[in-house]
């Protein structure tokens, strides 16, 4: 059966890919199949409930280059997990008795679409997952293809993530600015929160992006100007023990030698330890509809400043966070190209009526096809024994 109809939209946080991949799935239907209608749900799946979108029209189409030049998306996001029917009911996007899948499938039908993308992370896909298990089993004769968009780099079984690279190039230059802040306060404990739930990876591509920049500069060490001073001394990631006393001690040398510490740690580091805290004093953790932890009402950065600030004899400590600052830039060359890549990919699949998300199939041989909705999952960990990040570790002595 010809496509007629392409339905697309955006879901989860942000990411830098998600205007570049909404440009690239417009301009490629443009190319290969300029007759088929596209259409965009706006802010995601709310907007899919709710029957929102917006017609992709000739000006669009002819301006959708532009959008890579933008970060965010222009379609709109948010986060709503379909077969969470309690909140769906709660927020009004269905009605009591209602079930959210067929509601969507319902809405689908409505606007005749052939064809839905979804671009967004692992939730989003598996999101999408469960809406084309309804369709299929449902009978509702109607294709999804997904895109794999998430700065943590931790969609299984996907080689890299549409944005993430970005994200970590972005995550050195917030730190470019905030390290500075070594040279505000004598004996200066800063600490770079970066985002990255159960995957420590942004937060070790972005370490050794900064590294690496550190290592480019010139220095005028008889002023003060010292290439120690500037770099990261320790990073902590999900999946890697932490000995607090041990990196405390080694922490603390470096403080007394060079009168600062600069410490790159991922907001999911931890987590264990302060939900533990939390609930053996009887308060509630706040969680999103996902069931995930809210990491920004629980602050890992804060304690673990709490944590490392008396025994390093701190001054004065600083948490700043980059998952703002870096998750909504542009995308840069090399994601640019493997949005390209894939965008096409999705396109094909999609005309081809190949349901997938569409990535680089590590349990493949790292081809590029439209993957099974079963196989895709969260919480792929970050491997810390891939060389570069023990090159980073031996680099800023932690190893």
């Amino acid at each position: 059966m010809a496509v007629k109809t392409v339905a697309m939209l955006t879901a989860g946080g942000l990411a830098p890919c998600l205007s570049s991949a909404v440009g690239g799935l417009i301009e490629r239907y443009t190319e290969v199949a300029p007759d088929v209608r596209i259409i965009a749900y706006t802010n995601g799946y709310a907007g899919l409930l709710r029957g929102q979108s917006l017609e992709i029209t000739p000006e669009v189409r002819a301006g959708a280059h532009l959008l890579h030049r933008f970060g965010g998306s222009p379609i709109g996001n948010s986060r709503v997990k379909l077969t969470n029917v309690k909140d769906c009911v709660r927020r009004g996007l269905v009605q009591e008795g209602q079930d959210p899948l067929h509601v969507a499938a319902e809405q689908l039908t409505t606007d005749g679409v052939d064809v839905l993308h979804t671009i967004g992370g692992d939730d989003t896909n598996t999101t999408a997952a469960d809406l084309a298990a309804y369709l299929r089993d449902n009978d509702y004769d109607l294709t999804v293809v997904g895109l794999p968009k998430t700065i943590d780099n931790d969609v299984i079984p996907i080689r890299q993530s549409l944005g993430a690279w970005t994200a970590a190039e972005q995550g050195s230059i917030f730190a470019q600015n905030i390290i500075a802040e070594h040279s505000s306060n004598p004996r200066m404990l800063i600490i770079h929160e970066v985002m990255g739930r159960n995957c420590g990876w942004l937060t070790a591509a972005t370490a050794a992006e900064y590294h690496r920049w550190v290592g480019e500069q010139e220095y005028v060490p008889g002023i003060g100007n010292d290439q120690r001073r500037w770099d990261v001394h320790a990073v902590f990631v999900p999946e890697s023990p932490l000995d607090i006393p041990a990196e405390a001690a080694r922490l603390k040398a470096v403080m007394d030698e060079i009168g600062c510490v600069n410490i790159f740690l991922s907001e999911g580091a931890g987590v264990a330890e302060i939900v533990a805290q939390l609930e053996a004093a009887g308060e509630e953790v706040p969680r999103d509809p996902f069931g995930h932890v809210q990491l920004d009402k629980v602050n890992p950065g804060a304690w673990f400043a709490k944590q490392f600030a008396g025994l390093l004899g701190a001054e004065k400590t600083m948490v700043q966070k980059s998952g703002y600052f870096s998750r909504s830039a542009a995308s840069n060359a090399a994601d640019l190209a493997l949005i390209k890549e894939c965008t096409d990919k999705a396109v094909e699949s999609a005309l081809a009526h190949q349901p997938g998300v569409v990535g680089h199939d590590e349990e493949r041989g790292d081809e590029l096809r439209a993957i099974e909705f079963e196989r895709i999952k969260g919480g792929k960990a970050f491997d810390t024994s891939a060389p570069w990040y023990q090159d980073l570790l031996v680099g800023i002595g932690q190893a």
